[in-house]
């Protein structure tokens, strides 16, 4: 294999204790070891650049979305509780939890094409800032209105973000059997940041009264600042494509850009593939991918938006204590999912059967808690259902990637596919309404019938991909 950036050797070059044999076998050997070595630097690089910055935002981004369902709890007992002085009943509160995730879904998909037009670094800078503020703003909220405002707003910022992240370092830098472990990073560190999240609220809990402020004012205006300073590290150092990257050689960038598929979405200005969305839309895979990530977000996730209340409920635990006992099932999320990262990465499991027997976990989870009454095995039935939940997007979202070619069917397609996810956020705070409560039966039970649904989902998505893959000649081990 010879190196096209490296001058063959001269016949003069040739030593005379050696063949001509020898000599192209050795510079063969030679460049293959050149190869590996920028190829390691090279995506070295990039995993720091690229993959470390966006998991250090991606913790913010869910501190600041998750700390809303723990601001639900906080100071109850004190009677400062936000519900109690925005005069929020069930109902508004669910509004104003759901509300959050309709912005999303409206600007989801169009988000990852302003991306592309705007440049990865300026549009990041505009999303990344526009939450920060937004959060900020709504530590200043007087009643249910300027909620539901200020909860849109953060919602329509926050929405581009993991589909980006996702269209732009998954799609333009890596093959696509690399992305099972970085996915896997990527997005468990934001599970641990749901985690921290618990935290900060216990801590913040105590600022209540501070200058005059509420614990949950308190909670809102600080997640929202490290977002406004992060914005600019975006802004002035977030690399864009491989082809105009500065932290590359230009050995490097030709390198990186040589090693990636011809079907891979590309940074080249002006580079609008339109007619790959008519091969997106006849794809019936593009159907059963959204069936499975509007079913999972539902009942896989929905009981995320509601956590902090049902642990609460589940009666032995008080407000302050509920916060660190939302911090378990995020951690092991961080942790199932890592392992799971790792072992698909090393091929010992394969995505499509592991996507399974985490939703199949999910139902058994669920059918414990809607027929046991003992709070603490129901405890750790939410703590195994919540680490199965926050995996199995990630699971399957390398085989998603990689069913999509073209850069506007991939950027559709990618926000397409995360928008539908956001029905967990629509649908989920209504589920697990606190009317359903304290045992949430009804609410398990609904969720559960979702779950069987994204099963099914997952099984006719493995059958068209594979189907996909055999007609186009592409050999695969999922």
């Amino acid at each position: 294999m010879q190196d096209k950036h490296q001058p063959e050797p001269l016949a003069h070059d040739v030593p005379a204790s050696k063949g001509i044999d020898d000599v192209e076998g050795g510079s063969d050997v030679e460049i293959a070891d050149d190869n590996n070595d920028t190829e390691a630097r090279v995506m070295r690089k990039a995993d720091v650049w690229l993959v470390g910055f966006y998991s250090l935002v991606y913790i913010f981004r869910v501190i600041d979305s998750a700390n809303y369902s723990n601001a639900a709890i906080i100071n109850l007992e004190n009677g400062t509780g936000i519900k109690k002085q925005l005069g929020l009943d069930p109902t508004q509160w669910a509004w104003t939890l759901s509300i959050f995730s309709y912005s999303y879904l409206i600007f989801e998909p169009p988000n990852t094409l302003l991306l592309k037009t705007f440049k990865p670094s300026r549009w990041m800078f505009v999303l990344i800032l526009g939450w920060g503020i937004s959060a900020c703003s709504s530590a200043a909220v007087k009643d249910f209105k300027g909620m539901m405002c200020a909860r849109f707003a953060i919602g329509l910022a926050e929405a581009g973000f993991f589909p980006s992240v996702l269209y732009h370092v998954m799609a333009f830098w890596y093959k696509p059997e690399e992305l099972p472990q970085r996915i896997a990073i990527f997005y468990s560190v934001g599970q641990l940041s749901s985690a921290l999240s618990g935290l900060l609220a216990y801590a913040i809990g105590f600022m209540d009264g501070l200058q005059g402020l509420s614990g949950w004012r308190w909670l809102f205006l600080i997640e929202g600042l490290p977002a406004i300073a992060l914005a600019f590290v975006a802004l002035f150092w977030l690399p864009d494509y491989p082809e105009t990257t500065k932290f590359l050689t230009q050995t490097e960038r030709s390198f990186l850009k040589d090693r990636l598929a011809k079907t891979a979405p590309t940074g080249r200005k002006g580079h609008w593939d339109f007619a790959s969305l008519r091969v997106l839309f006849k794809d019936r895979s593009f159907y059963t991918f959204s069936v499975f990530w509007i079913c999972h977000g539902i009942g896989g996730f929905g009981v995320g938006y509601a956590l902090p209340t049902v642990v609460y409920e589940l009666g032995f635990t008080t407000t302050s204590k509920s916060q660190l006992m939302n911090v378990p099932p995020y951690v092991s999320a961080f942790l199932f999912l890592n392992t799971v990262g790792f072992f698909l990465h090393k091929k010992i499991i394969r995505p499509w059967t592991t996507a399974v027997a985490i939703e199949s976990t999910i139902v058994v989870c669920y059918i414990i808690l809607v027929t046991v009454s003992n709070a603490v095995v129901k405890y750790v039935c939410l703590v195994i259902a919540v680490s199965c939940a926050g995996s199995a997007y990630p699971v399957i979202w390398p085989e998603r990637i990689r069913a999509i070619e073209g850069t506007v069917a991939a950027g559709i397609g990618i926000g397409w596919t995360n928008a539908m996810a956001q029905f967990g956020g629509i649908v989920g705070p209504h589920v697990y309404n606190t009317v359903f409560g304290p045992t949430y039966r009804v609410s398990y039970t609904i969720c559960l019938s979702f779950l069987i649904v994204a099963i099914t989902a997952i099984l006719l998505s493995w059958y068209l991909v594979k189907r996909k893959d055999a007609r186009n000649g592409r050999v695969t081990d999922t």
